[in-house]
């Protein structure tokens, strides 16, 4: 009697051992498949969710414009090479705090 509970038991174990190699192997396909789509599909950028954006089209082709509108009037009316170069960097540099006094919309 004891043998038979012995054998009943052993091919219980033995069938529950196979189920759980074969979820888990269904688990790891779809998991690697969903990785796979994760790494496929583009992620969307919403940019700064829950805020007003920070400056218009319109504003930040107006900001790059002048910029390089400045940049051309350097580099035609300033000779000296390095004189130039230094005002394109200090005009590189204090441009964010130019854009942040002439567009900031707090006021």
């Amino acid at each position: 009697m004891s043998k038979e509970r012995a054998r009943r038991r052993a091919a219980r174990e033995a069938e529950a051992a196979r189920q759980r190699v074969v979820r888990e192997r269904r688990v790891a396909r779809r998991s690697r498949r969903r990785a796979l789509l994760r790494r496929m599909t583009p992620s969307l950028r919403r940019g700064r969710t829950g805020r007003l954006p920070r400056h218009s089209r319109g504003e930040r082709a107006a900001i790059v414009l002048l910029t390089l509108a400045a940049m051309m009037l350097i580099w035609t009316f300033v000779d000296d090479l390095a004189l130039r170069i230094a005002l394109v960097v200090l005009l590189l540099l204090v441009l964010p705090a130019i854009v942040v006094i002439a567009l900031d919309r707090r006021t």
